[in-house]
């Protein structure tokens, strides 16, 4: 047959392929390489083979070529071949020996042909070799070795940052600490076409940052920049309504608490791309803050119509149930996420909810800790450990717990409120405070309701301390904030350590309008009414004299 002949095949090969019609493609690649017995041929036939999902016949055809061994795209669509078959062993013996360390660094590369390792295509095709260590990532995963699979993946972004899916694996299975993902990040080599790239992945991992770094992140990928050509400008003007930088953007304002922008924003997103399933991750939990359960009973109805066998449809079923205070079926369709997708964080976290909502502690401590053993680089499971020990008034265990909880991620203001609640409980009124401090400093410039507790737990801290003006004030903020039981008793009772008693009266009446039968409101509006009616006869009144705690 002629050159131009062959050259025709190959064409219609390409074609078939391009059209999804692999059973073709598979004829014709066949006979291309029957009449060359070109390797190249003989890749293309193996890839159709991979595409019509003849594994088997693949790795078959791939295995008995003399240059597999030899050629990285060979052995690396062999192991391609193997990961399909579940063959996890067999697939690390073809991808070849190699080493990497702590820092995802490749030490050695032996059984690799260096020829082929920086092979550049007109279009920038990604390193073949950060190919070979996201497969490598992914064998360890499967075998569940996750300490070697991080590693693998960090090697694999680091060999090529153009290798999204190996930081999605890193970020998903949250296998890195904040510090671990922000030192990886910066050690990334972006090309000077890139830039945009690096701003992308700075707000995928750095959402619990400074408030005006991350905003400033997201608005240099949705404005155009003056100081950037024309073309570039129309390229980042594109993204203000991409898809995947709302869904990132909606996570960050789920990490602050403002679930009503979140959920404001993943209803929009989820209208222009129904099936966005990491938007819809996001909704769902926004959704379970502000309590709409009519909106998780639709979403997990149209979840598991359209993906039964993903963890994410029988999570959000688990959900609606926990939303509506059904923490039995609850726990069961947790569980089942679990046992669908074992490396579904949100599942895990839900499961031991589901447990400490009914006060199952043990249960609860179980699942908690089985998300930590998973999950390193998620902070959420030990920080709700530790909950859990001061649910038992074991303080001093909730301290610890909290302080590794911190070391994992540093910059979540829950962990600082929950260190201040702990020092409180142990009277350590100083220390608490300065905690409630740290945590009011890493909220975002705007306070939402979500962190009343913290701006009330702060003035009991201050009261405590006799900062009287300085209570009183945190108490109007919390008031203005949320109105609670605790704020107008806690603010009752500082007015009353005044001597202001028409203030204290009057915030007493407004926290007995909350629960009446509330009875230390209602024994300290009797003794504030019996000292309005003595003030000036004998100043110092017993209460004073018995700090209680509220």
């Amino acid at each position: 047959m002629k050159e131009e002949d062959i050259e025709k095949l190959r064409g219609v090969v390409r074609d078939c392929v391009s059209k999804h019609l692999y059973a073709s493609a598979i004829f014709f690649a066949d006979k291309v390489a029957a009449f060359t017995a070109d390797p190249a041929d003989i890749y293309i036939q193996a890839q159709a083979l991979y595409l019509g999902r003849h594994y088997r016949r693949a790795f078959h055809l791939l295995n008995a070529s003399q240059i597999v061994l030899r050629d990285l795209r060979f052995r690396y669509l062999a192991a391609k071949c193997l990961e399909e078959l579940k063959e996890w062993d067999q697939c690390l013996l073809m991808l070849g020996d190699a080493k990497v360390d702590e820092h995802g660094n490749i030490t050695d590369t032996r059984d690799c042909n260096i020829m082929y390792l920086d092979k550049d295509g007109e279009d920038r095709e990604i390193n073949i070799l950060s190919a070979i260590c996201f497969l490598r990532g992914k064998a360890y995963e499967a075998l569940e070795n996750r300490a070697q699979a991080r590693l693998w993946y960090k090697a694999a972004i680091k060999a090529d940052p153009l290798c999204y899916e190996a930081l999605e694996c890193l970020i998903e299975n949250h296998m890195l600490t904040c510090e671990e993902e922000t030192s990886l990040l910066s050690s990334l080599h972006f090309g000077s076409e890139e830039g945009w790239l690096s701003s992308f992945y700075t707000c995928l991992i750095n959402k619990y940052d400074k408030e005006n770094v991350v905003e400033a992140k997201f608005r240099e990928l949705e404005q155009e920049d003056s100081d950037t050509n024309s073309s570039e400008k129309s390229f980042l003007g594109t993204l203000r309504n991409n898809t995947d930088l709302l869904a990132c953007k909606a996570e960050y304002y789920r990490h602050c608490g403002e679930y009503q922008k979140c959920f404001q924003l993943t209803s929009v997103l989820l209208e222009k791309d129904p099936f966005h399933l990491k938007c819809t991750l996001v909704h769902l939990a926004a959704a379970m803050e502000l309590g709409h359960s009519n909106e998780l009973y639709l979403m997990a109805c149209n979840l598991v119509k359209d993906y039964p066998q993903k963890a994410l449809s029988w999570f959000a079923v688990g959900c609606y149930y926990y939303c509506i205070k059904k923490f039995d079926q609850s726990r069961r369709y947790f569980s089942k996420a679990t046992s669908l997708d074992g490396t579904f964080a949100p599942a895990w976290i839900g499961y031991g909810n589901a447990y400490a909502a009914q006060e199952e502690g043990d249960q609860a401590m179980s699942a908690y800790r089985t998300a930590a053993r998973l999950f390193p680089g998620c902070h959420l499971p030990t920080l709700y450990i530790g909950m859990e020990y001061m649910r038992t008034h074991s303080f001093k265990l909730a301290e610890q717990v909290f302080m590794q909880a911190k070391a994992i991620c540093p910059s979540d203001p829950l962990v600082y409120n929950e260190l201040g609640v702990v020092a409180y409980n142990m009277k350590q009124y100083r220390k608490a405070v300065w905690w409630f401090e740290k945590t009011l400093a890493l909220i975002p410039s705007s306070l939402s309701e979500m962190w009343e507790p913290t701006l009330v737990n702060f003035a009991h801290a201050l009261r405590k301390l006799k900062r009287y003006n300085e209570a009183i004030a945190y108490y109007e903020k919390a008031l203005a904030l949320s109105t609670s039981l605790s704020t107008y008793a806690g603010l009752a009772y500082t007015c009353h350590l005044q001597n202001n008693f028409t203030a204290a009266i009057a915030y007493y009446h407004k926290a007995l309008w909350l629960k009446p039968d509330d009875q230390f409101c209602t024994e300290m509006l009797t003794l504030a009414l019996e000292d309005e009616s003595h003030h000036g006869i004998n100043q110092k009144t017993d209460f004073q004299r018995r700090e209680v705690l509220i």
